[in-house]
Order: structure tokens, then C-alpha cells, then sequence
């Protein structure tokens, strides 16, 4: 609770750095709280103001996962080897969807994609809430509830990008029938979060689909990728795609010119290797959870083995409870799915840099603690015995001693004020 007694609002979150923009805070207290767009920093909640004062956001606090995460009791069943260092797990799945245009659209083999039409077409399901580029800023993010395969397909592909899907959450809580939430595993934490102190929403969350997620770049990110690109103006771009159409898929985007469109790409490592993942927000140096622990199924690449050129997707599916369990059978009986049971060291031999940051997390939250730094507080999500049993010496001392630099390079003893993105000849800088 160390975080908590430090942390009085949502504005606290916001500027000491440990928002993971999910949005949730705007969905808990939608009238005094708006998410905006911050460059340098990504999705984040402006608090509204009363005589010159924050309003009370205790109710958005008590859901924030940017402040504390805690897993409840376990379901009988669990995979007992995974359960300490990946979160609860029934099943391990490795497959793909059985259309063939899902499967190349989507960033691996299209498994959330295919899962989430399922719902839609044989599971009675409303509508699935999740995250697509915005039409008229096409390198930002919105929230949207789609309601048709179109709808869905048509925003496939992994969005490197600023996203905060739980301020959309008031739309699953007045649908007519449960619905599908997609998200990053701190957005399917939020939304569990709410779901617990919101009757209508818990009964309206029929399934909830996390996707594996290693860090969320700033918008400064898209910006340098742009750049990279040959295009300093982004007023220019027409679309942008982080992967897809092909596994794990280029970077493209869409630029208009004086005679019509040109596309410019980078490769997967060119434009996550060398340029976003440099611009991952600080909550993500502390997070503990890149699979989507909280979810009924998660789903992530298999990157175990090396990727031939030209190679169909495949996606690597986490069945983590008993809903995603019933619901994954189906899918397969429909036959929109084709998918192999797998061996449970699949997954840590598919992520293994994700282990190896769990534990370093540890060490930066010890560090953050002795530094007076606020951390998110975890429980039943161990970081510090994978720190003392999957890390070296050296990834130790890096994990701890690395702290300091960090903080001041990143500024995280000081407040950052969230700073609106403006439109027009500041764009891009």
C-alpha cells in the first residue's frame, strides 16, 4: 500500500508517471475526468478542476492498475509451473484463424480477431469494445465498439500506439448483451478492477481477450518512426500500420503527396527494435504483468522458433479461466480456429525476455522504494524470487543500480504535468 499513502488522486498517477492509460478513471468518473493525448508521455487523464482544486477522484483510485494489482484465488486446474512466474493458466494453445484474410490481416495467426467474430456470430454477444486508429489523426488511437466482422476486421494489427480502451466501458455497461473487451494486459486489469465495484459491467463483460504486450511507446515514438521514414510532417499521413498483413508483418504508412499516396515501410525490427521501444512509458519498466494475467485469454506471438520469410501466422493462445476455457472450445468445434494443445514450457520459451523483465521489475521497485519513488504495489504476481532465481548477477545489479540512472534521466523525482497534444505547426515535435 506503500503507493497509496503517496498517491492522493489521479492527477498524482498522472504526473508521477505511473499511469498505464488505460482510461478507466474516465469511465469511473466520466464527468471529472477526460483522457487526452500527451506526446511525450501517452494516453493520460486530465482531473477537472473546483475552485482551483483537483475534485476528489478516490472512486477512479481504488480501480487505477497503475497503483496496485492483486490476483484472487485460484481456480482449481491451473498449470502449477506457470502459475508463479506467468499467472493462472489452463490451457496452452498454438493455431491460427481458418480464414485466410483474418489470419494475414492480424499481426500473428488473427486468434483475438477470429475469437472476438466468434462471439459476435455464434456466442449472442453485443458487440466487442476495443482499439482502432483514429480516421482523422490516423497515428493516434480511439476507442470504438464494433458490432459487425467488418467493423472488426477492419481494425486489425497491432497498434503501437498510445490506446485507452477502458473509457469506452460505459458502452459494454449500457449494451443490450455482454460484449467482448480487447485490450493490453494493463487495460483487461483495469477493466477487472471496475468490473468488481460495477454489477451492470461485470454482468455485461462476456469475454475479455488480452494481448501480449512488451511496453506502450509514446506518440514521440510514431513521430521518430515517421521520421525514419522520410516524413517530418505528420499532418501528411494518410493511414499507419504497426504489423500485420503478413507475419510478423512491415511498419507501413500512408502518405499524401502531391500526385496521390506513396507507402513507406520499415521492417518489424527496424521500426519496434530500433525506434518504439526506446519510447516506452515508465509504467512499463514496472509492470508485472505482460501477458494478460487477468484475462480469460490472452494471446501473443510464439516466437520460440525462428519465423521462415513469407510464413504464415501463428498465434500462441493462454486459456486462463474457466469462461475462456468453454469459450475456446467452442471457437475450435465452429471450426474458425485451428489450434494445437501445447507444452507448458511453450510459453516462457516463446517470451523469454518477458521473464527475465519480471524479475528486473522487481529490482526496480525495491530501488524505486529506497529512493522515495512511487511503485505500483503487487500481490499474487511474484517479481522478486524471479529476480533472485532467473537473473544473473549482473542483470541484477542492472536491475537495481540501472534505477538510479533511469530516474533522473526520465525525471521520475519530479511531477510531470500532462500537456495536451496541440494541432498544427507544433505537431510532430
Amino acid at each position: 500500500m506503500f503507493p497509496r499513502r503517496r498517491l492522493r488522486g489521479i492527477t498524482d498517477v498522472a504526473e508521477r508517471q505511473l499511469c498505464t492509460g488505460c482510461g478507466v478513471c474516465a469511465f469511473v468518473q466520466p464527468d471529472d475526468i477526460r483522457m487526452v493525448d500527451d506526446v511525450a508521455a501517452g494516453r493520460r487523464p486530465l482531473v477537472r478542476q473546483q475552485a482551483g482544486m483537483d475534485v476528489d477522484t478516490s472512486a477512479a483510485l481504488r480501480v487505477c492498475p497503475g497503483v496496485a494489482l492483486a490476483h484472487g484465488p485460484d481456480e482449481p486446474g491451473l498449470i502449477e509451473e506457470l502459475r508463479t512466474t506467468w499467472g493462472p493458466v489452463l490451457e496452452l494453445w498454438e493455431g491460427y484463424a481458418t480464414n485466410d484474410a483474418v489470419r494475414f490481416a492480424g499481426s500473428s495467426g488473427g486468434a483475438a480477431t477470429v475469437l472476438a467474430r466468434h462471439c459476435l456470430e455464434h456466442e449472442d454477444m453485443d458487440g466487442v469494445l476495443h482499439t482502432r486508429a483514429r480516421e482523422d489523426v490516423p497515428y493516434l488511437n480511439e476507442t470504438v465498439l464494433s458490432t459487425t466482422a467488418a467493423e472488426l476486421i477492419a481494425a486489425t494489427g497491432s497498434r503501437y500506439a498510445p490506446a485507452s480502451p477502458c473509457d469506452g466501458l460505459a458502452r459494454i455497461v449500457h449494451a443490450d448483451r455482454p460484449c467482448v473487451f480487447i485490450g493490453k494486459p494493463c487495460d483487461v486489469a483495469a477493466a477487472d478492477r471496475a468490473r468488481k465495484a460495477d454489477s451492470t459491467l461485470d454482468a455485461n463483460l462476456g469475454l475479455t481477450i488480452a494481448i501480449f504486450c512488451a511496453g506502450t511507446p509514446t506518440t514521440r515514438g510514431t513521430f521518430e518512426m515517421l521520421a525514419r521514414m522520410g516524413i517530418p510532417d505528420p499532418s501528411k499521413v494518410v493511414s499507419v500500420r504497426y504489423r500485420g498483413n503478413g507475419w510478423p508483418g512491415d511498419a507501413e504508412v500512408l502518405l499524401r503527396t502531391e500526385t496521390g499516396t506513396e507507402r513507406r515501410t520499415l521492417t518489424y525490427d527496424q521500426s519496434w527494435g530500433d525506434v518504439l521501444q526506446r519510447h516506452r512509458q515508465w509504467r512499463c519498466y514496472v509492470c508485472a504483468d505482460h501477458t494478460g494475467e487477468f484475462a480469460d485469454i490472452a494471446v501473443g506471438d510464439p516466437w520460440y522458433r525462428e519465423i521462415a520469410p513469407g510464413e504464415l501466422g501463428r498465434s500462441l493462445i493462454v486459456v486462463r479461466t474457466e469462461r475462456g476455457r468453454a469459450l475456446m472450445h467452442r471457437a475450435l468445434a465452429r471450426g474458425v480456429l485451428v489450434a494445437e494443445r501445447v507444452a507448458p514450457d511453450r510459453l516462457p520459451a516463446s517470451q523469454p525476455g518477458l521473464l527475465k523483465v519480471r524479475g528486473a521489475v522487481g529490482g526496480r521497485i525495491a530501488m524505486s522504494r529506497i529512493l522515495g519513488i512511487p511503485a505500483p504495489s503487487y500481490r499474487g504476481l511474484p517479481t522478486w524470487h524471479v529476480w533472485l532465481r532467473e537473473l544473473s548477477v549482473r542483470d541484477q545489479l542492472r536491475s537495481t543500480l540501472g534505477l538510479i540512472r533511469r530516474a533522473f534521466r526520465k525525471g521520475l523525482f519530479r511531477r510531470h504535468p500532462v500537456e495536451p497534444l496541440r494541432f498544427g505547426s507544433d505537431e510532430g515535435q
